[in-house]
């Protein structure tokens, strides 16, 4: 595997949560620089050396309301 997607969202109680798409892989944390690790952490637990995808990409979302 060359490469995984993380859908990263702002979590209703705080912070940021982050999932693979098409991997069980979850993971949540305060600040996006800290989200970053985590998501790294997780990737390394989740896979072997040899399988292990050489590009970790995040897709973010971000709402925003504004006054009409």
């Amino acid at each position: 595997m060359s490469e995984i997607l993380f859908l990263v969202e702002q979590a209703p109680e705080g912070g940021y949560t982050a999932r693979a798409l098409g991997d069980s892989i979850f993971t949540e944390a305060d600040t996006l620089p800290e989200l970053r690790q985590m998501v790294q952490d997780a990737v390394r637990c989740h896979y072997d050396a040899g399988e292990m995808p050489r590009i970790i990409r995040l897709h973010i979302v971000q709402e925003e309301v504004l006054a009409a």
